[in-house]
C-alpha cells in the first residue's frame, strides 16, 4: 500500500506490488531514495525497453519481427523485456489461437504516452552520438598520459 499526498495535501492509497507501505509527505520525486517513482523510472532507464518501445511506435509486430528489427537482441533478453513491460502496463500481447501458436505485441494506451518522450531521447542519442564518441576518446588520451 502506497499512501500518496499529492500537492493539494489530500491523502491517496495506491496499491502497489510488494508488502511495504511508503507515506509520501511530499510530491513523487525521484531523487528521494524512497519513492515509488524509481521503480517507473527503472522501465524508461532499460536499453532495451527504450528500443523495444520504439519498435513497436511503428505498429504491432510479432515476436520475430520485433527480434529481427532490434538487432543485438537476444531472444531470452526480448522475451524478459516484453514479459516486464506487459506487468507494467506497457505493452499488450494478443495471442492468436492458430497452429502454429501467433502472438502480436502492440502499445497500451499507457506506453502511447512514452512515444514522444522516448522518441526525443532516441532522437538526441542519435544526433549526438559522435560528439559522445569524441569526447570519451579525448577523455581516454587525457586519462591514458596521466598518471593514477
Amino acid at each position: 500500500m502506497v499512501i500518496l499526498v499529492p500537492p493539494n495535501r489530500q491523502e491517496s492509497t495506491r496499491s502497489c506490488h510488494t508488502h511495504l507501505s511508503v507515506t509520501m509527505k511530499h510530491h513523487p520525486s525521484v531523487l528521494n531514495q524512497h519513492c515509488p517513482s524509481r521503480r517507473v523510472l527503472d522501465i524508461v532507464a532499460d536499453k532495451w525497453a527504450v528500443i523495444v518501445i520504439y519498435a513497436l511506435s511503428q505498429g504491432t509486430r510479432r515476436f520475430g519481427e520485433l527480434q529481427r528489427q532490434v538487432e543485438g537482441v537476444s531472444q531470452k533478453m526480448l522475451t524478459q523485456t516484453l514479459r516486464g513491460m506487459e506487468r507494467d502496463g506497457l505493452v499488450h500481447r494478443r495471442v492468436y489461437a492458430v497452429v502454429p501458436p501467433r502472438v502480436e505485441y502492440s502499445l497500451t494506451p499507457l506506453g502511447e504516452t512514452l512515444v514522444a518522450p522516448l522518441r526525443a531521447l532516441c532522437g538526441w542519442a542519435e544526433a549526438h552520438l559522435w560528439e559522445v564518441e569524441r569526447a570519451r576518446e579525448s577523455y581516454d588520451e587525457a586519462a591514458a598520459g596521466t598518471p593514477a
